[in-house]
């Protein structure tokens, strides 16, 4: 439906999260057979966690836990690339007819995306929260910031709905788009509908920490270029793109007049974010064992001394994402 410190300069006003505003209280699992759900495979065989917004039934068990997410916001937070801010403030502020801004975020989870971006854009704001979890829609509402860079009002909406029916008159009046972890959760035809509806609506997009399939582990272990090529492949299961997906991306919206922009966007985690770490471990092996069964055993091992390092303070972990800028032409439909 997931760091360093951003680059971007100015202090930015403290936005609540979603522990502050709601009566949740997130725990991290102590028994190393427990993953959080969003931080590894699905408990539905062959299905894998994501925020594809498709209409869920009433059976239909959440994608990713709000504990989860919390984990990693301040991870993500760090990691985006602030240096795609300013390219994007000057389309922003070029747009036509601008009376205030209003965005979209795709696959909003718990809007940590507007908590991050809301404070560096200037201007009133609106803010459209779509994802297919009513739950987490109300954490994203109620955690939702407050003021903009200038102290502008930002207010926001939320709206379920399917990234695959996306279309230009559905982002009439844009004036961004926005998802993070999203686009590895989508096939080439969804990213394909993605950047037609964006650059039909001439409305620019960024999107940020989509998985690039690598990972460094310090100190290294023989097993590490294994469970992280049985990961990419399972992130490549029932079509989607995984660590292809940036590429694929890029592609969709150059073919159609964007000017396209990448940032490197790592996970930098240490002693100080174990808890997310270890989170992440049990996914990421779990994801590989799931792929290729045969690994069972010694990833076994793996874990147990990956998670014992861990806990000890002595594992460090990049995990590297990629943040993309997509400044479609401006066009007459364009907030």
């Amino acid at each position: 439906m997931r760091k360093t410190a951003t680059k971007q300069s100015g202090k930015i006003p403290a936005q609540p999260g979603p522990r502050e505003v709601a009566s949740v209280k997130p725990g991290v699992p102590t028994d190393a057979e427990s993953v959080i759900p969003g931080a590894g495979p699905s408990t539905h065989p062959g299905e894998r966690p994501t925020v594809r917004l498709r209409d869920a039934g009433p059976d239909d068990a959440p994608r990713y836990a709000p504990e989860w997410l919390e984990l990693r916001e301040g991870p993500d937070a760090a990691a985006r690339a602030g240096d795609l801010i300013d390219p994007l403030r000057i389309r922003l502020a070029n747009l036509p007819g601008k009376a205030g801004l209003v965005i979209h975020d795709l696959g909003c989870g718990t809007g940590s995306m507007g908590r991050w971006l809301a404070p560096r854009l200037d201007g009133p704001q609106h803010w459209i929260l779509h994802d297919r979890d009513p739950y987490l829609l109300h954490f994203a509402a109620v955690a939702s910031p407050r003021s903009a860079a200038d102290g502008s009002r930002v207010t926001v909406e939320t709206r379920r709905g399917d990234v695959g029916l996306l279309t230009p008159d559905a982002l009439a009046g844009a004036s961004l788009v926005t998802a993070s972890a999203l686009l590895d959760v989508l096939t080439r035809e969804e990213i394909e509908t993605l950047a037609t509806a964006c650059t039909g609506a001439g409305c620019p997009a960024l999107l940020t920490l989509s998985v690039a399939g690598r990972v460094e582990l310090t100190p290294s272990d023989p097993l590490d270029d294994e469970i992280a090529d049985a990961f990419n492949a399972h992130q490549r299961r029932g079509g989607l793109l995984g660590p292809d997906a940036v590429t694929a991306a890029c592609e969709a919206f150059s073919e159609r007049g964007a000017t396209v922009r990448l940032h490197p966007s790592a996970w930098r985690l240490g002693p100080a974010e174990s808890a997310l770490t270890a989170q992440w471990l049990r996914g990421w092996v779990g994801a590989a064992v799931e792929e290729r069964p045969e690994l069972k055993v010694p990833a076994e091992r793996y874990l147990r001394d990956r998670l014992e390092a861990c806990r000890a303070g002595e594992l460090k972990v990049v995990v590297h994402h990629s943040d993309l800028l997509a400044l479609s032409r401006p066009t007459g439909g364009a907030s």
